[in-house]
């Protein structure tokens, strides 16, 4: 079990840094979360983003794979050890392979696939996860090869205090 933590852990894509330095999506979290009245600091904490070549979700699939849940529970003991209490932002994204409304349907299930888990597995409280789905509409690599379009297919969790 310990051995496959660690192999995940080298597979999970952590950025920590201040606000100006992360990703336009995870702005939108923190401004979506201080708009909502979510945040008493409005603070970001760092952004994780799972990406579909590393935890599989599998094309046009929302279920978590083992890869994916054994991520998650190190995510969630890496947040339980820092004992704050966080408000978390759950993104869903797809490639750009089906329709818009596919692509929605699709980010919005991997997002909350991802929320149900922590939830369940891990007892953190729904009201302080929200889900969002990009679709497609925020790629951070080029659709054209299979590659580009396996980065783009990822779930992007923003932790925020």
């Amino acid at each position: 079990q310990e051995k496959k933590v660690d192999e995940v852990s080298g597979q999970v894509t952590q950025v920590h840094g201040q606000v100006t330095e992360v990703s336009k999506t995870a702005q939108d979290a923190l401004q979506r979360a201080q708009e909502a009245g979510k945040l008493a600091e409005g603070k970001l904490l760092y952004e994780t983003v799972l990406t579909d070549d590393k935890v599989k979700f599998g094309f046009g699939k929302h279920q978590l794979s083992p890869a994916a849940r054994a991520a998650l529970d190190e995510f969630a003991n890496q947040l339980k050890e820092q004992n704050k209490a966080v408000y978390i932002e759950i993104q869903g994204h797809t490639d750009n392979v089906g329709g818009k409304d596919y692509n929605e349907k699709l980010g919005l299930s991997r997002a909350e696939a991802v929320r149900q888990y922590l939830n369940k597995e891990h007892k953190f409280p729904l009201h302080r996860i929200n889900v969002i789905s990009y679709g497609d509409a925020e790629p951070i690599a080029d659709n054209k090869p299979r590659e580009g379009r396996a980065q783009n297919r990822r779930v992007a969790l923003v932790v925020l205090r």
